[in-house]
């Protein structure tokens, strides 16, 4: 029986902390790994939505094509320009001039198109006071 004698002297205190070594240990891999690949992810395509119960779209409306060499064209009215990414916000800015207030100009775009060129077309649309902008998407067959 000494030995249950001696037990309430050796009694250990219980650990209120939380130890952080193993956490910081995972963390810093974490940071490790996502550091080694973020530069191996490269900007791709976008591939085109398609969709399968979409509204028609407006009869009255101006069309940006974005080709597949990045060039833009200019559609409306049955005419179809040539255009700059610096002249496409004016002429279409000048095309709405005479139509109503809600008319859309539609982005349509190659598939192999990167994502880039329709984002500079947006932009230059949004840059020149264009109200209603959209993406076209192809319909589902």
């Amino acid at each position: 029986m000494p030995t249950m004698a001696s037990r309430g002297h050796g009694r250990r205190r219980s650990m209120n902390e939380i130890n952080m070594v193993p956490f910081i240990d995972v963390m810093l891999v974490l940071l490790i790994i996502f550091m080694v690949t973020a530069p191996m992810l490269t900007p791709s395509s976008v591939n085109v939505p398609s969709v399968g119960k979409g509204s028609n779209p407006p009869k009255v409306r101006a069309d940006v094509i974005v080709q597949k060499d990045g060039s833009l064209v200019f559609k409306a009215d049955g005419n179809e320009r040539s255009v700059t990414t610096q002249n496409l916000g004016n002429m279409a800015k000048n095309w709405l001039k005479d139509q109503p207030e809600d008319t859309p100009v539609l982005i349509s775009a190659d598939k192999d198109v990167s994502y880039d060129k329709v984002m500079q077309a947006m932009g230059a649309l949004q840059n020149a006071g264009v109200k209603r902008v959209a993406l076209a998407v192809k319909a589902a067959k």
